[in-house]
C-alpha cells in the first residue's frame, strides 16, 4: 500500500502502554515526515525508552495503531517491521559473542532484509565503512571497547537497509568527543535520506542532528517543535530540567 498524499511516513495515533497496573504510555500521538529527525528528551520514566519498542514492534501497544509508510503495522512483529525498513539500535549493545565484528553485521544483513549473500556482504563493508569500523572487521566482537560497540550496533542496523532508523541513548556512556563523532555518521545517514527518531540525555548532541524536537513526561509529549523554543517551554524545564526557565 502506498501513502496518500500529505501522509505522515510514521504515525502512531492514541497510543497506550501498560504493564499490569502501570501505565507507561497514554493516549500518545507521533508523526514524522519521511528523512525527518526528530529528537525525544524527558526524565527517567517518561516512557521514552517504551515508545521506541512500541513503534519497532518489541512491544504490543495496549491500545492504538501505528502506521509506517501508509501500511497499518501495529500487528506485525520487530522482525517484520525491520524488513520494511523500520528499525532500531539499543541503549546497551549486545553484539553476538564468539563472532566477529564483521560476522555481527553480516548476520543482520542476511536476516534483516532477506539479502542474498553477495548482497549482504557489500552491505557490511558499507556500514563498517561509514562507522568507521573497517579496521576492526576481524576483531571479535565481545572484546571491543564502549565506542566501538555503540557503532557495532549502529553498523548492524544500516546493514538492514532502514528508511528509518529509532535510536535508544547511543551516545550513553560516550565522552563529548566520542558522541560527537557518532553524531557524523548520523548526519550522513541524513544526508542518505534515513529518517532519525533519536532518543539521547546528551542534549547538545542531539541537537546537532535533530531539526525538530520532543519532550515527554509520565507518557505523554509535553511539548513538539523547533529545539531551542521546546527546551525554553516551561513545562519542559520543569519536567526535565527540574526547575524555572530563566
Amino acid at each position: 500500500m502506498q501513502r496518500r498524499p500529505g501522509e505522515a511516513f510514521l504515525s502512531a495515533k492514541g497510543i497506550h502502554k501498560r504493564f499490569g497496573a502501570l501505565v507507561v504510555l497514554e493516549n500518545l500521538d507521533f508523526s514524522m515526515g519521511d528523512g525527518e529527525a526528530v529528537g525525544i528528551v524527558g526524565p527517567n520514566g517518561a516512557g521514552k525508552t517504551t515508545l521506541l519498542s512500541v513503534l519497532a514492534g518489541a512491544y504490543p501497544p495496549s491500545a492504538g495503531s501505528i502506521t509506517f509508510d501508509g501500511t497499518e503495522v501495529t500487528g506485525r512483529t520487530a522482525a517484520e517491521r525491520c524488513r520494511s525498513g523500520l528499525v532500531r539500535t539499543h541503549q546497551i549493545p549486545k553484539p553476538f559473542s564468539g563472532m566477529t565484528t564483521f560476522e555481527n553485521v553480516f548476520v543482520a544483513a542476511s536476516h534483516g532484509n532477506a539479502a542474498s549473500r553477495d548482497e549482504a556482504y557489500e552491505r557490511v563493508v558499507d556500514s563498517l565503512s561509514l562507522c568507521g569500523m573497517l579496521g576492526v572487521a576481524n576483531r571479535q566482537a565481545d572484546t571491543l571497547g564502549l565506542l566501538d560497540r555503540k557503532r557495532l550496533e549502529l553498523a548492524r542496523a544500516l546493514a538492514t537497509q532502514p528508511r528509518l532508523l529509532l535510536l535508544d541513548e547511543i551516545g550513553g556512556g560516550l565522552t563529548d568527543g566520542e558522541a560527537s563523532e557518532l553524531v557524523e555518521t548520523i548526519l550522513e545517514l541524513r544526508r542518505r535520506g534515513i529518517g532519525i527518531v533519536w532518543i539521547e540525555h546528551i542534549v547538545h548532541i542531539l541537537l546537532q542532528a535533530a531539526e525538530r524536537l520532543i519532550c515527554m513526561d509520565a507518557g505523554r509529549i509535553i511539548a513538539d517543535g523547533e529545539p531551542k523554543t521546546v527546551m525554553s517551554d516551561a513545562e519542559v524545564v520543569k519536567a526535565y530540567l527540574g526547575g524555572t526557565p530563566a
